[in-house]
């Protein structure tokens, strides 16, 4: 039976959390504080650890050094508000297992603890998923983050209904809206969650090897294949395997994936060999599949074998009361990557933000964010730092025109606020020097 220990100093949440990791066939202990924990890891080895990351005299990240030291294969998840993402983030970096965002539903936590306890397995063994998955498909764990708009809601709610099912699920949305993580989140609330998750790019896949990549072959069964190969969706069996871009198949492929779904079972190009299959299909499109039936360009036969049920992952105009929390999370992510401590957007860059109408959706917002914190030279994030096609964009949505000096007065001020107007510190965060900035505020005129 895993053993776990929750560390966490609200002792109802601890406790309900406790009650409900037990009745899932889990021995659970609890600690109030860092040093109670420290007196029961001193005491015994867990296997996953859940840690708040905000703490009494102290917080979950402080523990991670002893922890991989006296016991280095146990998992540590923690557990965060979505302000807090950050700290989490680096705590990955030096050893954590995941975090996992409050408030989160009863599956996600199991989810991720089913994650940690396989990549622990993993590691003891020293052994991952067979090798002839490798480049075949994308093997994907990544994070879901729950918005509190009333568009995302729904989204989670369709997300957690049909999860547990085993029916087939068609994403329907605009590029860049998160179509693939929102697969995945169903793959990882699903019975499936510790079998693979395969993401094939079907507008990727040239039509001449596209029967190789979906369902394999052997050798010699054409010129070039000098080895067996394992395609798709063997790669995906027991799983999920996820076909971004559906409607790009061309009409042969869409009878072959057709005949799969129905059958379950296929044979690799060259072989007399059948398959069995277990496998979930999800389906992402960014087109109108029902249009492209009635034009003759798509199966209607596979569109209602895919479609079982659908759901439409919103925009990100759609979802405006979201706009922070995703750019938080991106912010940290940037961070992590690029191994940078922007610590948070100034007023003005949130309003940006807010203002622009990201055509590109979440993909774009990704790569605007990262971007500016690669340039940003401040822990303070100002909208300088942004790509001139975003302010301008907003600038022009709200019909307002901002110049350099107003970025940069508002870069002075939120310094200044920061630290409690002692302008040598707000020199330093600025990284300038303490003439420079006394002449920007005789410059602007700021009342300081």
């Amino acid at each position: 039976m895993p053993k776990i220990l929750i560390i966490e100093d609200d002792t109802a949440f601890c406790q309900m959390l406790q009650k409900f990791l037990t009745k899932n066939g889990f021995a659970v202990s609890t600690s109030y504080s860092i040093k109670e924990a420290e007196e029961k890891l001193a005491a015994r080895t867990f296997d996953i650890i859940l840690s708040d990351v905000r703490l009494p005299k102290g917080n979950g990240v402080t523990l991670l050094p002893q922890v991989k030291r006296d016991s280095p294969k146990t998992q540590v998840v923690l557990m965060t508000g979505y302000a807090e993402v950050k700290t989490a983030v680096n705590a990955i970096k030096k050893g954590a297992f995941d975090y996992i965002s409050k408030p989160f539903t009863p599956e996600s936590i199991l989810a991720v603890i089913k994650d940690a306890l396989h990549a622990k397995v993993s590691e003891t063994e020293k052994t991952t998923k067979p090798s002839t998955t490798s480049g075949v498909g994308t093997i994907n764990a990544k994070h879901f983050l729950k918005g509190q708009g009333e568009k995302s809601k729904k989204l989670q709610q369709y997300v957690e209904l049909v999860a547990p099912t085993n029916m087939s699920v068609l994403l329907t949305g605009e590029s860049g809206t998160g179509k693939e993580v929102t697969a995945n989140a169903i793959h990882q609330a699903s019975k499936r969650s510790i079998q693979p998750f395969v993401a094939v790019d079907c507008g990727a896949i040239p039509k001449e090897i596209a029967t190789s990549e979906l369902f394999g072959h052997v050798k010699g069964s054409f010129t070039g294949a000098i080895d067996d190969k394992m395609g798709h969706f063997e790669a995906a069996n027991g799983g999920t395997l996820f076909l971004d871009e559906v409607g790009n198949l061309s009409y042969e492929h869409q009878i072959q994936l057709l005949r799969a779904i129905q059958e379950r079972k296929i044979k690799r190009v060259g072989s007399t060999r059948e398959v069995e299959l277990d496998i979930r299909i999800i389906a992402a499109t960014n087109e109108n599949l029902s249009e492209a039936v009635e034009e003759g360009s798509f199966r209607e036969d596979l569109y209602h074998r895919l479609n079982e049920f659908s759901i439409e992952v919103p925009s990100l105009r759609e979802r405006k009361e979201d706009i922070l929390l995703f750019a938080d999370y991106f912010l940290a992510k940037a961070n992590s990557e690029l191994d940078k401590n922007v610590l948070e957007f100034a007023d003005e860059t949130k309003h940006v933000l807010l203002e622009y109408s990201w055509p590109g959706n979440l993909r774009e917002m990704k790569n605007v964010i990262k971007r500016a914190v690669l340039f940003s030279e401040t822990e303070i994030l100002f909208p300088n730092a942004l790509a001139d096609e975003v302010v301008k964009g907003a600038n022009n949505r709200e019909g307002e025109h901002f110049s350099k000096a107003d970025f940069e007065k508002e870069r002075i001020l939120e310094a200044l606020r920061l630290t409690n107007f002692n302008k040598s510190k707000a020199a330093q965060l600025l990284q300038i020097t303490r003439k420079t900035l006394y002449n920007k505020i005789n410059q602007y005129q700021l009342d300081v």
